[in-house]
């Protein structure tokens, strides 16, 4: 009997591996959560740190990216908020803590760590809000977070801009 009419057992799939996250990634991740403890608890910015620092895995994340991100989004909270103020359609209070926090780290990196190109600190803020907020938190954080690059880096905006033209 001819084995041209038995089926062949299916070859297993390639499993798609995900790429292991950076050191910053992780970083945005615990101040992303950091953020949202204070948001809704207004505990202190060290206590948290500190409970933060005791989470499995904090080795594996950039401690001075984290340090710069929760303590400069804490301290500066009203500023970056005043950045923000001018592309969100409400109050940022009203804002979920999740959106609220990753639009500080956005505007936060943004403001400050001009060695990330704004896509980059755009596109990591899109996936904490993919990863943390709700269904589609992730397309307002890009919305707010473009509309405030084009104020925070006009220059690298523009000359980005003209690339695509």
């Amino acid at each position: 009997m001819s084995d041209a009419g038995e089926k062949k057992p299916a070859r297993p799939t390639a499993q798609r591996r995900t790429p292991a996250k950076s050191q910053r990634r992780r970083s945005r991740e615990l101040a992303v959560q950091g953020l949202y403890e204070w948001l809704l608890s207004g505990t202190d910015a060290a206590a948290i740190a500190a409970h933060l620092r005791e989470h499995e895995g904090f080795d594996k994340c950039d401690s001075a990216h984290f340090d710069a991100l929760l303590h400069g989004c804490i301290a500066e909270a009203a500023d970056l908020d005043a950045l923000l103020a001018r592309h969100v359609d409400r109050k940022t209070t009203e804002l979920s803590p999740v959106e609220h926090g990753v639009l500080l780290i956005g505007v936060y990196e943004l403001k400050h760590c001009i060695d990330i190109p704004y896509k980059v600190a755009i596109n990591e803020a899109v996936e904490l809000a993919k990863s943390f907020g709700g269904t589609d938190g992730h397309k307002y954080v890009n919305g707010v977070l473009d509309k405030s690059a084009a104020d925070l880096r006009p220059a690298e905006v523009q000359a980005m801009r003209a690339t695509r033209a």
